[in-house]
Order: C-alpha cells, then sequence, then structure tokens
C-alpha cells in the first residue's frame, strides 16, 4: 500500500515539474500550436504561411499552456481516482485485519475470563472446604467434650450406685449388729465396740459421698449450661464493639417489670453491663450489672438502685432476677431463687418510656453528647435465658426458674429464643 502511494504522489510530482519546464525552456525551442482538429502543426514560418490559411489559427503560449494543464489535471484525476480504489482496497483490507484482531482479541478475552472464573471457583471451594472441615472439627471437638462429661457423670452415678450399696450393705450389717446387741443385753455381755466400728465406717462412707457428689455438681456447673438450656450467647473479651441488641415485637414503656438471666462472667470489674435499656434522654433507664461481687439493679437513674454483695464468683453460672414496680418503688433482688435484698421508695411514682436501646453486655451512655460504648463496662463471659416481663412475678415463678428447666420459660415482652437478639462484634452463639 505504501509502494502505491508513493508512485502516485512521484507522477504528480514529475507532471509538475514537466508543466514548469516547459515555461522554462521557451528559448530552446519553438512553440507548438494546435489547430482546430487537435493536430499538432510544425514551427511558425512566418506571414506568408498564416495569411495563406485562414481557417488556421495560431495558439499563443497561454494556449498551449492551459493545454498542457488540462492534459495534467486529467491524469491527475485518473490518478486520484487510482489512488482511490487503492484506498478502499485498503480500507478493506485494514477492516477485514481489524475484525480478525477483534475476534481473536475476544477469543482470548473470553479464554482469559474463563481461567481467572475457573481460578476464583477453584478458590472459593477451597475456602468452603476448609470452613467445613473446620465446622466438623469443631462438631467433633463437642461431641468429644459432650462425651467426656456424659462419661464423667456416669462414672459419678455409678460411684454413687456403689456407694449407697455399700451403705445398704452397711445398714444391713447394722441390723445384724443390732439383733446381735439384744441377744447379748439378754446375756449381759457389752456391744459397745462392734457399734462403734460399724458407725465409724458409716460416717466415712458418707462423707467421701458426699465429697464425690460436691465435686460432680463444681464440674458440671462449669462446664454445662444451666438444665433446658441448649444455647447461650458469648463474648469472648471486654470490647465496646461486642454486644447484643434486643428487639422486642411489641414497644417498651413499663411501670412494673420483672427480668431474669443466667450469667457465668470471666471478670467482674467497678461496673460490668449484663444488660441495659436507656433513650436519648436518659441512658440508666433500667440496668443490671455487676460491681466485682455484688449484683446491682438500677431503675430510673443512678441514683435509684439495690445491691446484693458477696454473690458473684467468675466462672460460675448464676441465676439472677429483678423486679420493680412504680406504685410505691418496691423493688427485689433475687439469686438462684432466693430473695436476698428489697427495697422502697425507689424511683416511686417513674414510667420507664418508650423508645429506648436495649442491649444485652454493653449500655449505650451519653447517647446525645459524643457518647458511646465503653470497654471497661462491658461484660465478657456467657449468658443465656434472658427474659422480661411488664409485670413483677410471684416468688414461686422465680422460684422456679432457677431450678427447673429455666428455658422453657419466656417473658411477654422478650422471650428466650423468640425474641430477636442480634450479636455485634465478636458475639457469638454456642451450645
Amino acid at each position: 500500500m505504501l509502494l502505491r502511494e508513493g508512485f502516485a504522489l512521484l507522477t504528480l510530482c514529475c507532471v509538475f515539474r514537466a508543466s514548469l519546464a516547459a515555461l522554462d525552456e521557451e528559448d530552446d525551442y519553438d512553440l507548438m500550436y494546435v489547430n482546430l482538429d487537435n493536430e499538432i502543426e510544425g514551427p511558425v514560418q512566418g506571414p506568408e504561411e498564416t495569411a495563406a490559411c485562414d481557417c488556421q489559427q495560431e495558439h499563443t503560449k497561454w494556449d498551449k499552456l492551459f493545454t498542457m494543464l488540462e492534459n495534467s489535471q486529467m491524469k491527475e484525476n485518473m490518478m486520484l481516482q487510482a489512488v482511490e480504489e487503492i484506498l478502499k482496497v485498503d480500507l478493506q483490507m485494514l477492516k477485514a485485519e481489524l475484525s480478525q484482531l477483534t475476534t481473536s482479541l475476544t477469543n482470548t478475552f473470553a479464554t482469559t475470563l474463563e481461567e481467572v472464573t475457573s481460578h476464583l471457583s477453584f478458590q472459593v471451594e477451597q475456602v468452603l472446604v476448609r470452613s467445613s472441615s473446620q465446622a466438623e472439627e469443631a462438631k467433633r471437638l463437642q461431641e468429644a467434650e459432650q462425651g467426656k462429661v456424659l462419661e464423667h457423670i456416669l462414672l459419678l452415678s455409678h460411684n454413687v450406685s456403689s456407694r449407697l450399696g455399700h451403705l445398704e450393705s452397711i445398714w444391713l450389717g447394722r441390723s445384724e449388729v443390732e439383733a446381735q446387741e439384744t441377744a447379748l443385753q439378754q446375756d449381759k455381755f457389752s456391744p459397745t465396740g462392734a457399734d462403734n466400728l460399724v458407725l465409724n465406717s458409716l460416717w466415712k462412707e458418707l462423707q467421701q459421698t458426699r465429697a464425690e457428689l460436691k465435686t460432680s455438681q463444681q464440674w458440671a456447673a462449669q462446664h454445662l449450661l444451666p438444665a433446658g438450656c441448649e444455647t447461650a450467647i458469648l463474648f469472648p473479651m471486654r470490647s465496646k464493639k461486642i454486644f447484643g441488641s434486643v428487639h422486642p415485637a411489641s414497644g417498651i414503656t413499663f411501670s412494673s417489670f420483672t427480668a431474669c438471666i443466667w450469667i457465668k462472667v470471666t471478670e467482674a470489674l467497678d461496673k460490668t453491663v449484663v444488660f441495659s435499656y436507656g433513650t436519648k434522654f436518659n441512658p440508666y433507664e433500667m440496668q443490671l450489672y455487676l460491681s466485682r461481687d455484688s449484683a446491682v439493679l438500677l431503675v430510673g437513674g443512678s441514683q435509684h438502685k439495690l445491691t446484693v454483695r458477696g454473690v458473684v464468683v467468675p466462672g460460675r453460672w448464676l441465676h439472677l432476677c429483678g423486679s420493680w414496680s412504680s406504685e410505691n418503688g418496691s423493688a427485689a433482688l433475687w439469686v438462684k431463687g432466693e430473695l436476698l435484698a428489697t427495697a422502697l421508695d425507689l424511683a416511686a411514682g417513674h414510667t420507664v418510656p418508650e423508645g429506648g436501646i436495649l442491649q444485652l453486655g454493653q449500655e449505650k451512655n451519653g447517647c446525645c453528647v459524643g457518647g458511646g460504648f465503653d470497654e471497661a463496662l462491658a461484660f465478657s463471659g456467657k449468658l443465656t435465658a434472658f427474659n422480661l416481663w411488664d409485670r413483677v412475678l410471684s416468688a414461686k415463678e422465680i422460684a422456679a426458674q432457677s431450678r427447673e428447666d429455666t428455658c422453657s420459660t419466656r417473658g411477654n415482652v422478650v422471650g428466650w429464643g423468640v425474641t430477636e437478639v442480634l450479636l455485634h462484634g465478636g458475639a457469638q452463639y454456642i451450645s
């Protein structure tokens, strides 16, 4: 294509130079003229010959030049037409090459995209496989732990059964000794030595059995959830990002309430929040929190609180219930089903308003002026069976929750296992 364009340009240059040469070389040759029949005649001879032929007319220098230019223009048009044809052919070739290149790039892109998609799919499958393996491993460890728990319980039950059987045999022996004592009394013999031996043996067996039962209860309290509870919420550490938000189906507005919960705290600081409810005007409307070894119920503000001391033991499950009534400000704190603290005139006449935020393991303090979450107030440990009622429960109802199937009981405002609890940060459900 470049050779053709060069040839066309070279031809145009040659024609133009020939035209210029014709003008410059006027003195080197005689001008030719063209007759009416476009025939080229010879050189001009003189006035006689011009006069002799009336039909012929001498062409001037400019006529000849214009004639040459016309011829050059015709050639130029022909060459331009040829160049245009060449360009059309070249454009068609270029279009075909671009189409071929586009097809090739499309195929390459499709192949690359398919390879990338395949690679990503493979990576996703690997991640899913690893996640599945980790889940299976966690499940296997959990099942192994549960198996150990059951095995330990069975072993303890077997030991207790053995001890009871042994005690029964001792009791039967005691009956025989009493019969012998009666016989000896009749024969006026003293049975004091044999009787003391049996009683000492029986006392030792009872002490050993009691110690084993206590050890079993302590071990089960550390490793198992409360009776009837299948799930709990784990707060792995104190963090302002780890908490649970509770979303009751109906709004919260209380003139009385009862809140119950099972907790196993890892460590309790000066104030470790178990649950809280507050509004933008008062973040301390309703709270249950721990203070070292104490449990504290708060209603209506930090100045209205009820405290029970010496009840919190880190690493052990603890059942807490707090109740309050606006009518006379009566409040009560229950620990493991026992009433340990009461008060009157605690925020009497106050009403807990709606439109607030109910949270587990944190409080949103000072929400309107640069407030937020405080890491020092965060709960760390496990909690389960959180229930909330809009009335004061009876002593019988509260005691039943700490001894029976506590997770089957549900509050009419917040019901464990029914009301939505959204977990944030690293909080997670465990079983």
